[in-house]
């Protein structure tokens, strides 16, 4: 069989073409889509849209990159940049089908262990980035920050600190 998957014919379509579906139950935080918005912005889009062609309208129903869809609707630098095209590859599935592909698309991407992530953000401290820099480039606040410092438990992730205040 010579079976050819679907990202090797990425298709630019104007965003007005794009349709959400109406079965993707994944939600993405304000803080987590203002990181895709920085993430489109610094990276371009680098990963495309995964789509159902609706043959009737001339539409695409989507199934996998909702969110990357609403970057591009909300943000109008991006929106000019991309001159309002997405990157879109098709999908010929029945509307089972189409459900079974969302829900596998969502959940492989899987989950952040908090020791890798602990030892990231160690690394960047080491390497003399500022929870500032952390928190504006990999989308952390300032408690997610100290949790993960806390974790690793190592004390020179916290020399930039001052704890010795005392309140007024």
């Amino acid at each position: 069989m010579n079976y050819k998957s679907p990202v090797y014919g990425v298709t630019p379509v104007h965003y007005t073409k794009l349709k959400a579906n109406n079965y993707n139950p994944n939600t993405v935080p304000t803080m987590e889509l203002k990181l895709l918005e920085k993430s489109i912005w610094e990276d371009g889009y680098t990963q495309p849209i995964v789509c159902f062609p609706l043959e009737e309208s001339g539409n695409y129903e989507i199934i996998d990159g909702f969110h990357r869809y609403t970057i591009m609707k909300t943000s109008k630098r991006i929106r000019e940049r991309e001159n309002e095209m997405l990157p879109v590859v098709i999908l010929e599935k029945d509307a089972v089908n189409r459900i079974a592909s969302t829900i596998r698309h969502n959940r492989a991407r899987g989950f952040h262990n908090v020791e890798l992530m602990s030892n990231i953000v160690g690394e960047l401290v080491d390497s003399g980035m500022s929870d500032n820099w952390i928190m504006k480039n990999i989308g952390m606040d300032a408690n997610e920050i100290l949790r993960l410092k806390q974790v690793s438990g190592l004390a020179h992730l916290f020399l930039d600190k001052d704890f010795s205040k005392v309140p007024d």
